[in-house]
């Protein structure tokens, strides 16, 4: 368990700040997460609307907050 979530968030944004990626390393990252993603057998998602209904919900409630 986390006993100082603030302290963590905040080492967080260090590292953050120290490794920036440029576009390229982002990509290579990117594609090599996707093919873990396919040589798991999750991706891509046999139907890509599966669960949408539930995204959508989130959306509309999200930005009812955002607004009030």
């Amino acid at each position: 368990m986390i006993k100082n979530p603030d302290m963590l968030e905040q080492f967080e944004r260090e590292i953050i700040k120290k490794e920036r990626l440029s576009f390229e390393q982002a990509s290579a990252l990117f594609e090599a997460m996707w093919q873990e993603g396919v040589d798991l057998g999750v991706l891509p998602p046999r139907d890509p609307l599966e669960g949408i209904d539930v995204d959508i919900r989130i959306a509309r409630i999200l930005n009812c907050l955002k607004k009030s």
